[in-house]
């Protein structure tokens, strides 16, 4: 009987040990890549941003109503909490309030991790400006490249104010050459939360993109002495504001 038994037990292992020696050879390898999507939601204070005649208040008491608003969000870096980091290439991306779609990116082939922290640069980075007219996002054709001036508009907001001297609000921020650089490379902080990456997820980071920081911060900016620029000194003012707090992490859905 226990000759039995041994005979029987020498064919279970036998049997199974090519599936234990698979499973330990998958645990060994190193998770695949996912993805990570960034979800855009814009707003004026507490207030969602609406194109559709909808009157505002900013922080000098100012009225104003906004037509169109636009940016670019590029060199997208995500960075681990022992520093590793995964950098996007090629990640140029228009977020523009009049198309919803544009307002969700999907950043693929990030390798698996918990990920702490996210940076990227409000605009267009100097290389790209110096490189003339390009495609997709950089394309002319989408409306923020200054044929006149040999560069992007990065951050691009139009409306009107009563408080204006002409009634409009013309706001192209852009310039990449000192001492007019209006390049600025920011890190909502995640708040204590986490990405968690891994191959057949992807997580959800939900930005809030509050369009009163254009107009507040290092710079009170009052529609009745500043309603319009593009470029130059002014939008240095104004990219210093909306470096400071434009955008803010609202949750993580992992």
């Amino acid at each position: 009987m226990k000759n039995l038994l041994s005979t029987y037990t020498a064919l279970f292992i036998i049997a199974f040990l090519p599936l234990l020696t698979s499973s330990c050879k998958e645990d060994a390898e190193p998770s695949l890549p996912g993805e990570v999507k960034l979800a855009f939601k814009h707003v004026v204070g507490q207030n969602a941003l609406s194109l559709e005649d909808q009157e505002y208040t900013n922080a000098n008491g100012d009225k104003f109503k906004v037509s169109t608003f636009k940016y670019y969000i590029s060199n997208v870096v995500l960075k681990k909490a022992d520093g590793t980091e995964y950098k996007q290439a090629e990640s140029y991306y228009l977020i523009d309030e009049s198309k919803p779609a544009s307002k969700l990116i999907t950043i693929s082939d990030v390798p698996a991790g918990e990920y702490s922290s996210l940076t990227f640069t409000i605009g267009v980075d100097s290389t790209r400006n110096i490189s003339g007219a390009q495609t997709g996002a950089l394309d002319p054709v989408n409306g923020m490249f200054w044929t006149w001036n040999s560069g992007y508009v990065f951050v691009k907001l139009e409306g009107t104010s009563p408080q204006s001297q002409n009634g409009g609000l013309v706001f192209h921020i852009g310039g990449y050459a000192k001492p007019n650089n209006t390049i600025r490379t920011v890190s909502p902080a995640l708040n204590g939360q986490k990405l968690r990456v891994a191959a057949g997820k992807a997580p959800q980071l939900h930005l809030k993109t509050n369009i009163l920081s254009m107009f507040q911060g290092a710079h009170t900016i009052k529609f009745s002495e500043l309603s319009s620029t593009m470029g130059g000194a002014n939008s240095v003012k104004v990219a210093d504001n909306y470096a400071t707090g434009m955008f803010q992490v609202d949750r993580i859905d992992n």
